[in-house]
């Protein structure tokens, strides 16, 4: 089972969070409360209070372990105590949020599941969809499914969404997940249109300089390794498209690389350079793999999603990078870089495959070859 450790750290009223990478754990801490990214210990860091330690149990109940040997220890033990009184009278102010479900829920939602499939949603939309529909349903036990309406979820939002502070993404997922789910099942519409959205959060992505790029890929003394997160950037791939590429998507003659239903269970091309071609022939030779394009310790099975996080961090560090780098970074970096040197945003749009022009737009905001050309007034003084 996946793991946090929590740890304390004396004289910094702090506590702090440390995990081995796992995008689904990344991406829940992110949205918690009063937490931050600590650069110095690459640990996340939450206020040293018995409400933060309540939060992570009630958050991560059933996704990880959260290990707190550390923080109850024996210099601790006071504190602890008063912890765990407060964490059960947090508890039992609203033990519905507790309640497991039942079988008629688990019925209906392996129904749902099946459906999504049917539909040909992907895994993880699936998972999101599903694991919301658990925590509306848990916090609704008092009522039978097919008796749940829209002030149900309206509490829902109210008593446990805004309450809890979680991330207007997951509001937006509930609401998405509760209607589509009795649309289909019970043919209701949840009238949920006056129930007020969150405002979309406008993050620009996160991107590296072409000058840490280059750490990072020649930080790898493996071949492999060298050769995935190399084809990330010069590809601008995602993750699952980096990891589901065959060797027949390879089409070194034409210096093109097919990509095959990714997100939106759409096709695309993009070009591939003649050095990285050069890099991939290199690996071939060395590695022959059978199926998939980067296979893992036993031929014919798919290089693991976790396995190349791990690239990745074990590059960084060698690269002295101290930045919370994901793969996805790379991704923008490929972008943001292609804008830097001329290329036109529909053509980037394609390369990316968007759908929408303002999806890649957002790649201006980064960029920074015509902020760099602005003088300040300053330097006029």
């Amino acid at each position: 089972m996946k793991q946090l450790n929590v740890s304390r750290s004396e004289g910094t009223n702090k506590l702090f969070v440390k995990h081995a990478f796992d995008h689904e754990l990344y991406s829940k801490l992110r949205t918690l409360p009063h937490i931050e990214w600590n650069k110095e210990k690459k640990m996340w860091q939450l206020p040293d209070e018995p409400q933060s330690l309540h939060l992570l149990l009630s958050e991560f109940r059933g996704i990880a372990w959260v290990n707190l040997e550390s923080v109850t220890n024996a210099k601790s033990r006071q504190s602890s105590q008063v912890f765990h009184s407060k964490v059960n009278s947090v508890s039992n102010t609203n033990p519905s949020e507790m309640t497991a479900l039942t079988e008629a829920h688990m019925e209906q939602l392996l129904h749902f599941e099946n459906y999504l499939r049917s539909k040909r949603y992907s895994p993880n939309t699936i998972k999101t969809y599903s694991d919301s529909l658990k925590t509306f349903f848990r916090f609704c036990s008092e009522k039978r499914i097919d008796e749940l309406d829209t002030d149900d979820v309206i509490r829902f939002n109210n008593d446990y969404i805004l309450r809890k502070g979680l991330s207007s993404s997951f509001q937006n997922q509930v609401i998405n997940a509760i209607k589509l789910f009795y649309r289909k099942r019970f043919n209701k519409n949840m009238e949920l249109d006056n129930l007020h959205r969150p405002r979309s959060e406008k993050r620009l992505p996160n991107v590296l300089s072409k000058e840490e790029v280059k750490a990072i890929l020649e930080a790898p003394i493996n071949l492999k390794h060298r050769a995935m997160l190399s084809l990330i950037y010069a590809c601008g791939l995602r993750r699952s498209e980096l990891l589901n590429l065959t060797l027949k998507d390879v089409h070194s003659d034409r210096k093109l690389l097919l990509i095959r239903q990714s997100k939106g269970k759409k096709d695309r091309v993009v070009p591939i350079s003649e050095k990285i071609i050069d890099i991939l022939r290199e690996y071939y030779k060395a590695y022959k793999p059978m199926t998939w394009l980067f296979e893992g310790q036993k031929a014919g099975d798919k290089y693991s999603e976790r396995s190349i996080q791990l690239v990745l961090n074990h590059a960084l560090e060698k690269a002295s990078i101290k930045k919370p780098v994901t793969l996805h970074w790379l991704r923008h970096s490929y972008a943001t870089h292609l804008l830097e040197n001329g290329t036109d945003l529909r053509y980037i749009q394609e390369l990316l495959g968007h759908n929408s022009s303002k999806t890649t737009e957002i790649y201006t905001h980064v960029s920074t070859k015509n902020i760099q050309l602005i003088k300040s007034p300053f330097d006029d003084l």
